[in-house]
């Protein structure tokens, strides 16, 4: 078969809509100020002041937002602040991942550590922790560090509905001609109308 005679076909282009992430989604997956205190007690780490950060973050996206009212309009001061809240929010909801994933790591390793038939999860020689233990700390770093930025995620939120005047939402991209175009649907309309 020529190439004048194959049938060309156009491919058919697919824009998959990525769901943007919510601060719900953040919610989900990093620790709350009640279980971030729990691990702090619990690992001999500083307790953060997660009022304080939240706090924080929020006034400085505010003081930011004052300085740039003069060279910004309303429409570009809430696009400015979509991005930057929505990297907060990402941020957040990584870490969050992240720790979700070294605690399994964690708990997988302690419950190897509980088999007695295992040589290789042993307690580590006098003066040294063993891996299990190492994952469990790190886990718990993890955990700390996630709701640190889960606090400064939920201060941009909080500083984007107070500027914005509404709820902050994931931008999420609109698909390409996701129908007909306006011009196609009002030749349909005009032919519609000539009967």
């Amino acid at each position: 078969m020529s190439s004048s005679t194959r049938s060309t076909k156009a491919k058919a282009r697919v824009v998959q809509l990525r769901k943007g992430t919510t601060l719900e989604m953040v919610r989900l997956c990093c620790p709350d100020a009640n279980q971030a205190a729990l691990i702090s007690e619990s690992f001999g780490l500083a307790v953060l002041d997660s009022d304080g950060i939240r706090e924080f973050h929020e006034r400085t996206l505010i003081e930011s937002a004052d300085a740039l009212s003069e060279g910004l309009s309303d429409k570009a001061m809430q696009i400015h602040l979509q991005r930057i809240v929505g990297s907060y929010v990402g941020s957040a909801f990584g870490a969050g991942q992240f720790y979700s994933k070294a605690v399994t790591e964690a708990k997988d390793a302690t419950a190897r550590l509980a088999n007695d038939m295992r040589d290789e999860d042993r307690d580590g020689p006098v003066g040294f922790d063993s891996a299990a233990q190492r994952k469990r700390e790190f886990a718990a770093d993890m955990g700390t560090q996630a709701h640190a930025l889960r606090m400064a995620a939920e201060g941009a939120v909080a500083a984007y509905e107070h500027i914005v005047g509404e709820s902050w939402k994931p931008y999420e991209r609109q698909p390409e001609n996701p129908g007909q175009t306006v011009s196609r649907q009002a030749a349909d309309l005009q032919m519609a109308a000539l009967g």
